[in-house]
């Protein structure tokens, strides 16, 4: 596994660590200020800034712990892609209500000139289970 594999999968484990956490400027500084999520059922979700929006709505009532297992990364130049199975587990504060999804998520990413890898394109495929 080269170096940017490596990478990209460092990125996969922050997102989850960070999301279990509540640190949303922390899942933010892992997405391209253009990100586009594609999610089963819904209108995609547009730019960082709206995804900002939403998680915070999320988490101000919500835990979200997420685990995923990476199936397969694959680096061409500044482009990359990344499959992994993904378990979300999204709890109520108030009463600990949960909805457990499961299922597929395709990532792009794409490379800044820093080296660093970044979420530029996200297509989840969970199920509620």
């Amino acid at each position: 596994m080269n170096s940017d594999e490596q990478a990209i999968r460092k990125l996969v484990a922050a997102w989850h660590s960070a999301t279990a956490a509540g640190d949303v400027e922390a899942v933010l500084q892992l997405m391209s200020e253009d990100v586009v999520f594609l999610i089963a059922g819904q209108s995609a979700m547009k730019g960082r800034s709206t995804f900002e929006k939403r998680l915070r709505s999320l988490l101000a009532s919500h835990r979200i712990v997420s685990t995923g297992e990476v199936q397969e990364a694959a680096v061409s130049g500044n482009l990359a892609y990344c499959w992994s199975i993904l378990n979300v587990e999204i709890a109520r504060i108030a009463d600990g209500n949960k909805a457990v999804r499961s299922g597929s998520a395709v990532s792009i990413l794409r490379k800044q000139p820093n080296g660093a890898w970044l979420v530029a394109r996200d297509a989840n495929l969970l199920a509620q289970c």
